[in-house]
């Protein structure tokens, strides 16, 4: 009868250090049933779960193993594994998965410490962690700073709601992102992102920025303020703002355009999702002079706006066609859906304010970005502390991975 047994190898890393150790297993004809590693500042933690087919092998495995070692300079342990004990491992591969991700300027022992202790009250296993930005140095310490860890973790939550509540607890008090959704076949087979436009892809409102233009700037953001926190129905508020509008020349609405700036990170997102094969779409509660703008610019696929009406070149004041609100943008995304052949699974949307909320809802991943707190209440996944940019890391996207993705799609562009 066969014996399972566990090695774990630690110590400083160095070239050549598997191939030494799974050969001398090699030469007993062993089995390899799981296998991980890790290597931190140059020191490995390495684990094989190993089946040896002749259990009087054992010491003698044991031994060339340790004088390897000694020789390395590294620590070896080995540890049989009680059969019942590994048939439960292999029965428990099937519980449920989800990824916990940590996103902020930096994290600390503190936030980690938090979302661990959490994790073990609802009584999941943490099965790996890894950093997905890149390292960090102290002596040139980078001006707009990136920390983004993630957890891997199975087991059914004992309590999900107060789950998710106590993670929010932990962002609102410390400063840091943390989303928390499950890890399934769709993670990795996403195909469409769909997102806002005003305070989303850029830092700004676009109906305020016009109303400024006759005199009505403050009145717009008031109502603007209070549909976004949901306090007033979006169509009613909308029809209230726009007419607001009325006066405004054609010539004005370019300029506007242009000056509107990008919010942080919108540029680098829409460039590596679409290198990766993504489409993108924009589905707005604003208006499709920007929109076409910003299809434009950044190389969207698809886009859905408000459009003004304009009479002998000067805004009326209303609005063509149907208004783009909450249930309409949810709508749009079901179409496009549809249109790519994709199930809403494979989805992506993106957004701010309450009329974000129903396709944030239905997408296969919800990310509320800069979000009023009704909306980050009801949204598993948020960013707040970073740039638009820290949807690539919830993608599970390493920092190399990124930067080699831009750097491809700029030798095409010029190449």
């Amino acid at each position: 009868m066969s014996e399972v047994v566990l090695i774990n190898i630690t110590g400083r890393d160095r070239k050549g250090l598997d191939a030494k150790f799974t050969g001398i297993l090699a030469e007993y004809g062993v089995t390899i049933l799981d296998i991980g590693q890790a290597v931190i500042h140059e020191h490995i933690s390495f684990g094989i779960l190993a089946e040896i087919p002749d259990p009087l092998d054992y010491s003698a495995i044991f031994k060339d193993m340790l004088f390897e070692g000694h020789n390395m300079g590294l620590h070896i342990d080995i540890t049989p594994i009680d059969s019942q004990d590994y048939e439960k491992w292999v029965h428990d591969h099937g519980k449920e998965r989800r990824v916990i991700t940590l996103l902020g300027r930096t994290i600390s022992a503190r936030q980690i410490s938090a979302v661990a202790a959490i994790i073990a009250e609802n009584q999941l296993n943490i099965d790996s962690i890894n950093r997905l930005t890149g390292r960090i140095s102290l002596k040139q310490p980078q001006t707009n700073p990136r920390a983004c860890v993630e957890m891997s973790v199975s087991g059914k939550p004992l309590d999900i709601i107060g789950m998710r509540k106590k993670f929010m607890e932990i962002s609102q008090e410390t400063g840091i992102d943390i989303s928390f959704h499950v890890d399934n076949i769709y993670r990795k087979n996403r195909k469409l992102v769909v997102f806002d436009m005003d305070s989303t892809l850029i830092q700004a409102e676009v109906i305020v920025e016009l109303a400024k233009l006759v005199g009505a700037g403050q009145e717009v953001d008031r109502i603007t303020e209070a549909a976004m926190r949901g306090e007033m129905d979006f169509k009613q508020s909308f029809r209230k703002r726009v007419a607001l509008l009325k006066g405004i020349r054609q010539e004005q609405l370019a300029r506007v355009s242009e000056d509107l700036p990008l919010t942080d990170g919108a540029d680098l997102v829409t460039k590596t999702l679409k290198g990766l094969g993504y489409k993108l779409g924009i589905l707005s509660g604003g208006f499709t002079f920007v929109g076409e703008y910003l299809k434009e610019k950044l190389g969207f696929d698809y886009m859905f706006a408000n459009e003004l009406d304009i009479r002998d070149g000067v805004v009326t004041g209303e609005v063509v066609g149907e208004i783009v609100d909450g249930q309409k943008k949810a709508a749009l995304l079901r179409q496009l859906a549809q249109r790519e052949n994709i199930t809403l699974e494979q989805t992506i949307a993106v957004g701010d304010g309450a009329n974000d909320l129903p396709m944030i809802s239905i997408a296969g991943l919800g990310v509320a970005f800069n979000a009023k707190p009704l909306v980050r209440q009801k949204a598993s996944n948020a960013i707040s502390s970073v740039g638009l940019d820290g949807l690539l890391y919830l993608l599970g996207l390493h920092e190399r991975q990124i930067k080699d993705e831009v750097r491809q799609s700029a030798e095409y562009s010029f190449g």
